[in-house]
């Protein structure tokens, strides 16, 4: 059996698209991209959930006509051949999978600073197991970690907006200059700009990184109902919600943090001086790296069987449970490799990377919006927002820092190559 099953609808596509896009993002990019934009910080974040809307809009449209497993890599196929849609894949598969690693790794901090490879190892085995369970189980658990994260960090947004001091801690020591007490401060990303438009762009791309869930949706478009009216509502809406926790978030933390901002590993717990609530927002930061990885688990999951399914991956990464209607051989092999990634890869430094990998899959999405049209295919998005969309998308890549964009490309070109060798 390789047809999986249409059981969630509105709300738990929405749940599953809230659970990955606030995730580790919300809790991590402030400090790298306040590093790179500094006092445009705000200018980045516009300029990144423009992009993230024109991406949306183009994955919504595609998803109405194409309503299967797989995203941006279905929809490369379909409309632009089937190279384009192996890239897609292979870009998708590789930036996420490199992200479901660190998250894991940043999870474990949180929970057990002492043993976090060990707790990030169990953490992926209990998620790929909830996967495994059922798409209703990852809704209903998504929802679950998303109600209480959200809880904590409206809490710690009342908490500054009504005047409440940062965290002592971190205001002493950023008062006196005395970083060393400070948690580990994001590293500096390796070719990172400093200042100026360049410097705007490239913190785009690295906090673009923290909205890029949204792609789960249409990966499971094979299971939701309705798929035409679910996906294209799931999409718009879960990002109408983040664009609006994301602007309220940088504008706490650039006003209680300012320009020590890039200095907090913690900056959304840094909003508060209280011991139990500013512990509490840890304990959500570190729940909301479990709903981003239970996330993309799942996307990677559902992207392995529809390449499966074309003999772009091994075949029997294509089989479905009966029982439970979950591509469990795909799951083993995505939670497999995301603890290989755990045992071998640093934590940080692969924002740019992710960041690299998923913006080209979704150049690749507005390829097909803009293919799709010339199909004749009718389309309520404006003609012009696929071709600007990609343009952003191509932009802000080519601005990224140099090592990540250098190593997705390589990696790409490996994966092309080997493609066409098992092809012959």
């Amino acid at each position: 059996m390789t047809t999986l099953q249409r059981r969630i609808g509105v709300p738990g596509a929405i749940a599953i698209g809230l659970g990955a896009m606030i995730g580790a993002g919300l809790f991590s990019v402030w400090g790298p991209a306040a590093g790179i934009a500094g006092p445009w910080l705000p200018l980045a974040l516009v300029l990144a959930g423009a992009i993230a809307t024109m991406n949306a809009l183009s994955t919504a449209q595609l998803a109405m006509e194409h309503p299967v497993a797989g995203g941006a890599y279905a929809y490369g196929r379909a409309e632009a051949g089937e190279r384009v849609g192996f890239a897609a894949g292979w870009m998708f598969l590789t930036g996420k999978t490199a992200s479901a690693a660190a998250i894991a790794v940043v999870a474990g901090r949180h929970l057990w600073p002492e043993h976090a490879v060990p707790v990030a190892i169990a953490a992926v085995l209990v998620l790929a197991a909830i996967n495994m369970a059922g798409v209703r189980v990852t809704a209903w658990t998504s929802a679950a970690l998303v109600a209480v994260v959200l809880a904590v960090v409206v809490g710690a947004l009342v908490w500054w907006a009504s005047g409440g001091a940062p965290h002592g801690a971190v205001t002493a020591a950023l008062a006196a200059g005395d970083v060393g007490v400070l948690p580990a401060a994001p590293a500096p990303l390796v070719g990172a700009a400093a200042g100026g438009p360049l410097a705007v762009l490239q913190a785009a791309g690295i906090l673009f990184f923290a909205f890029a869930g949204y792609a789960r949706m249409a990966t499971l478009g094979e299971e939701a109902r309705d798929p035409r009216r679910t996906l294209p509502v799931a999409i718009v809406v879960g990002l109408a919600v983040v664009l609006v926790l994301y602007a309220l978030v940088a504008w706490a933390v650039s006003d209680a943090l300012g320009p020590q901002l890039a200095l907090s590993a913690t900056p959304v717990a840094d909003l508060v001086a209280d011991p139990t609530l500013h512990r509490a927002v840890l304990l959500a930061g570190a729940l909301a790296c479990l709903g981003s990885l239970l996330g993309i688990l799942a996307g990677l999951s559902r992207t392995s069987l529809a390449m499966a399914r074309e003999r772009d991956l091994p075949r029997p990464l294509s089989r479905v449970a009966a029982r439970t209607g979950t591509p469990v051989v795909a799951e083993a092999a995505v939670a497999a490799l995301a603890i290989v990634g755990v045992l071998v890869l640093p934590a940080g430094g692969l924002v740019a990377l992710s960041s690299t990998c998923v913006l080209a899959y979704y150049g690749i999405a507005h390829l097909a919006a803009i293919r799709m049209r010339r199909r004749g295919i009718r389309m309520w998005l404006p003609a012009w927002l696929p071709w600007l969309g990609a343009a952003a998308c191509a932009l802000v890549v080519a601005t990224l820092p140099w090592p990540g964009v250098v190593g997705a490309a390589l990696w790409l070109a490996l994966g092309l190559g080997a493609r066409a060798l098992l092809r012959r």
